[in-house]
């Protein structure tokens, strides 16, 4: 393991989770960093002795990280896996797939108050940008989609949606920190992308939320966002006629 006294999670965002919980948050944003390097052997004693926990909590953890295929538990402890860059790709295929998903639920749905709860929330994100907070624009961006997932009130793809997001968050906060320190003009484009998303909401714009997309996971989803677009429109096509 690297030097790891610095820690990678904002500790802020901890102030309501068990012990168990903030093991697993900073282990898993130093798995994804890099900081802990693939096939690292970690020690149940050591992580206890390192955080100031008990083993219970540090089992906890490793055992939440197992479920998300960053380690592979062994006897006293874990070894870290590799993450690929398909795993990745994988992810984000998964994210796009639900968020074409609920907005199609989004298009025979009142969304009024949504549309005014997400006008909120990009208020902050621009605040955000305005003061260069890296951990706030990434806390607001992750809320203004998880927003969206909720609204539709479905308990099956708000359950696939927080089984990713853990992974998700740290690799948007490491984006995004990169991005601050290296990409700052980007932001003007993620800006009016979000921008994009609420005013697809509002009219219920099938065109302006495919662009929107577009712009968000291009980079990401190596072109594949009309494909996966498709895939959800067939398999919700399906679901109406099963309802029918």
């Amino acid at each position: 393991m690297k030097d790891s006294n610095e820690f990678l999670y904002p500790l802020q965002w901890l102030s309501k989770a068990s012990a168990g919980e903030r093991v697993a948050c900073e282990l898993r944003m130093r798995i994804i960093s890099g900081t802990v390097e693939s096939g690292s052997i970690l020690s149940e004693n050591r992580l206890a002795s390192e955080f100031s926990v008990s083993r219970s909590p540090v089992r906890d953890a490793l055992k939440a990280l197992a479920s998300e295929n960053l380690i592979r538990l062994e006897r006293m402890g874990a070894r870290v896996l590799d993450i690929t860059e398909k795993e990745i790709q994988e992810m984000y295929d998964v994210r796009l797939l639900i968020e074409s998903f609920v907005f199609e639920r989004l298009v025979h749905m009142e969304t009024e108050e949504l549309v005014k709860d997400l006008s909120k929330i990009f208020e902050m994100m621009k605040i955000a940008i305005q003061y260069k907070d890296a951990d706030e624009f990434s806390k607001q961006d992750l809320e203004f989609h998880d927003t969206i997932i909720r609204s539709i009130g479905h308990s099956h793809i708000q359950m696939i949606w927080n089984n990713l997001k853990p992974t998700l968050e740290s690799l948007v906060l490491l984006s995004m920190r990169y991005r601050f320190e290296e990409m700052y003009g980007d932001f003007e484009r993620i800006i009016e992308n979000h921008e994009l998303y609420i005013e697809a909401i509002r009219k219920k714009d099938r065109d302006l939320m495919v662009q929107s997309l577009h712009q968000n996971f291009d980079d990401v989803a190596k072109g594949r966002v009309e494909e996966l677009w498709m895939a959800q429109e067939t398999f919700t096509k399906g679901v109406e006629k099963e309802d029918d």
